[in-house]
C-alpha cells in the first residue's frame, strides 16, 4: 500500500537503525553505554515527587486538567521569566502550558503554517524544529547553526530567493546538538533582522539552565521588540529531570500563543492536573535543585572531555547543554556518522547519535549524551581506546579505512 502522504514527507529516522543495533547486542549479553539519547537519568528531585504524591490523592485533580495550563503554574512560568531573564510575561495571554518542548513546537507549526510555507531551519538542528513544518506542509531553507558573523548573509540571501518569503526563523541556543550558546547580541541583530523582513522568531531555549562558564544563556524576548515577532520555548524536563512528566511552555508574543492555544485546545486536555501543581512547586523553587542538576552534567562532561581525548577521540568541552559534539576520528570520517555509530555499538559497546539525524551537514560528527555516570563514561573511553588501537587489524577485511568519500 502506498505510504500516506504527510508519512512520505518524513525522512527515514535514522537513529532507529542505531536503536535496533543497539537492542540487539542487549538482547545478545552485551553492556552497552549508552551516550546516544538525550534521556537524563538523574532522578526528579524529591520535594517534586513528594508535591506530585500530596496534590494525587485529591480526587478533584484526577478530572480534566487545563490545556493551556492551570493559572498557578502559568504565573510560575511568568515569575521564572522575570526572575531568570527580567522579562515582563502576562500569564493568562503569553503563557501556555506544553506537554514538554517538542509538542509545543509540532502545534505550533500546525497553528502558523499553510502548504509551501518556507522556514529557515538551522542544519544541524534537533529534529522536531524540521519534522514539525514538514508535517504540516512547509518546506525547509537550511541556514547555519553557529551564531557568528557569516549567519546573517544567508538569511539575506534565503529572503531574496524563497517564494513564497520565509515565514518563520527557528533559533535554538544552547544549541542541540552543537552546544553552540548565542549572545544578547547576536539576538539583536536576529530581532532586526526578522522585523525589517515580517519574519516570525521561534526560539527553542530547552537548555537555559544547562551551562558550564558562569555565563547564563539570555532569552531572545530580553531584547526589546522581540515580543512582537517571537515565541520561545522552554523545557523542565533537563532543567528539573523531569523528562518522563512532560511538561513545557511556549511564551511571548500573544497573537502566535492565542494561535497555539486554539490549537492545542483541539487535541489535548493538558497535562495531568498533579503533575502541573508539582511543576508549580518545582519553578517556584530557590533554585538549588536546578545548580545540582547543572554540577553532574559539568562534571561528567569534564570527565568525558579527558577520558575520551587520552582515549583519541577529540571531545572539544561544550559551554552548555548535556551534550558533546565531536567529530568523528579522521580515518573514520569518510564512512559518515550512521556507519560510525554502528560501529561503536558492535565494536566497542558504546551507543551514540550520528550526527546525520540532525542534518545532513552534521554527517562528520556524532553527538555524545551525558547521561551515564562518571564511571560508566570513564568505561565507555576504555572501550573506544581500545577499537581505535586494535581498528587497523580487525577491520581491514570489512571495510577500507583509507577510502574517501
Amino acid at each position: 500500500m502506498e505510504e500516506f502522504h504527510k508519512v512520505r514527507r518524513l525522512p527515514p529516522y535514522v537513529f532507529e537503525q542505531v536503536n535496533r543495533l543497539k537492542a540487539s547486542a542487549r538482547a545478545g549479553g552485551a553492556d552497552i553505554i549508552d551516550l546516544g539519547m538525550g534521556n537524563p537519568d538523574l532522578p526528579t528531585p524529591k520535594a517534586i515527587v513528594d508535591k506530585l504524591c500530596e496534590v494525587v490523592q485529591d480526587p478533584r485533580t484526577h478530572r480534566y486538567s487545563s490545556s493551556k495550563g492551570i493559572p498557578g503554574l502559568r504565573r510560575a512560568q511568568a515569575a521564572y521569566y522575570a526572575r531568570r531573564f527580567g522579562v515582563k510575561l502576562n500569564p493568562d495571554t503569553q503563557v501556555v502550558a506544553t506537554l514538554g518542548s517538542k509538542e509545543g513546537f509540532a502545534n505550533m507549526a500546525q497553528a502558523i503554517t499553510a502548504p509551501g510555507d518556507v522556514i529557515l531551519c538551522p542544519n544541524p538542528t534537533y529534529p522536531i524544529h524540521a519534522f514539525g513544518f514538514l508535517m504540516a506542509g512547509g518546506v525547509i531553507r537550511s541556514i547555519p547553526v553557529e551564531p557568528d558573523e557569516n549567519f546573517f548573509q544567508p538569511l539575506e540571501r534565503a529572503v531574496r530567493h524563497s517564494i513564497p518569503k520565509p515565514l518563520a526563523l527557528v533559533l535554538n541556543y544552547p544549541s542541540n546538538p552543537t552546544a553552540f550558546v548565542a549572545t544578547l547580541d547576536f539576538y539583536k541583530d536576529v530581532v532586526a533582522f526578522a522585523k525589517k523582513h515580517d519574519i516570525i522568531v521561534l526560539s527553542d531555549l530547552a537548555y537555559s539552565e544547562i551551562y558550564f562558564n558562569g555565563e547564563p544563556p539570555p532569552s531572545v524576548l530580553q531584547v526589546p521588540g522581540a515580543m512582537d515577532v517571537t515565541v520561545e520555548f522552554t523545557s523542565m524536563s533537563k532543567t528539573f529531570s523531569m523528562p518522563g512528566w512532560r511538561m513545557g511552555f511556549a511564551v511571548g508574543n500573544e497573537r502566535l500563543i492565542a494561535a497555539l492555544t486554539r490549537v492545542k485546545s483541539y487535541l489535548d486536555y493538558g497535562a495531568f492536573t498533579p503533575i502541573q501543581v508539582a511543576a508549580t512547586h518545582a519553578l517556584n523553587g530557590d533554585g538549588s535543585d536546578i545548580a545540582e542538576v547543572r554540577n553532574v552534567y559539568k562534571r561528567r562532561r569534564d570527565v568525558m572531555v579527558e577520558s575520551f581525548g587520552k582515549a583519541g577521540f577529540d571531545v572539544p568541552p561544550p559551554a552548555a547543554t548535556m551534550f558533546a559534539w565531536a567529530k568523528i576520528p579522521e580515518k573514520f570520517r569518510h564512512l559518515g556518522s550512521l556507519e560510525f555509530s554502528k560501529l561503536l555499538v558492535e565494536k566497542a559497546d558504546v551507543a551514540v547519535a550520528p550526527g546525520v539525524g540532525f542534518g545532513e551537514q552534521g554527517d562528520d560528527y556524532v553527538r555524545l549524551a551525558l547521561v551515564e555516570n562518571e564511571h560508566r563514561i570513564r568505561q565507555a573511553a576504555r572501550n573506544i581506546k581500545k577499537f581505535l588501537s586494535t581498528a587497523d587489524e580487525t577491520m581491514h577485511n570489512v571495510i577500507s579505512l583509507n577510502a574517501h568519500r
